[in-house]
């Protein structure tokens, strides 16, 4: 009985027209994985030090064989906006925990026609002890920003990608 559930299972999946969305595809499909286009666009600056890290890491998401040279679509990525809180506060008043939150916005322009086809909010979230020394403490919080920045990066990549698979 499990062994039928499980074929039907397996052929109602397949009759919805799943495709996995890093792989090749299969039938039917184009037989490209959707982060096939992401080396078409083009990734404009990103304000501030943490827009240049999370670009950085865009470019080198996107452009696996270099930068595109007739990009069809341009990323727009507003300023990072962060935001610090303490989590565990101590009965002194002293903080042993905080969080970074950082959201920004990303709007994916079509370059032939100017119109923005995707616009989506992007937030990311993580945390970092407050130790005794401060020099600790602050690589710890470059180490929680640089984390959330990759985060963003991923969910970027993501909605574009859900976005060309489409």
């Amino acid at each position: 009985m499990k062994l039928v559930l499980c074929a039907f299972m397996l052929l109602t999946l397949a009759a919805c027209g799943f495709t996995p969305m890093y792989g090749s595809g299969g039938a039917g499909t184009s037989g490209l994985s959707a982060t096939a286009g992401l080396d078409k666009i083009e990734i404009d600056l990103i304000p501030d030090e943490t827009g240049v890290y999370l670009r950085n890491i865009l470019i080198d998401q996107f452009y696996r064989d270099g930068y595109p040279v007739d990009p069809r679509y341009r990323l727009r990525v507003a300023a990072i906006n962060q935001k610090v809180q303490d989590l565990d506060v101590t009965t002194d008043s002293e903080s042993t925990r905080r969080q970074i939150i950082l959201t920004t916005t990303l709007n994916l322009v079509d370059i032939g026609t100017g119109e923005n086809v995707l616009s989506r909010p992007v937030k990311a979230i993580t945390s970092y002890n407050v130790l005794g020394s401060q020099f600790t403490t602050r690589v710890s919080e470059n180490d929680a920003r640089e984390a959330a920045l990759e985060d963003l990066a991923r969910q970027i990549e993501t909605q574009i990608a859900l976005y060309l698979k489409r």
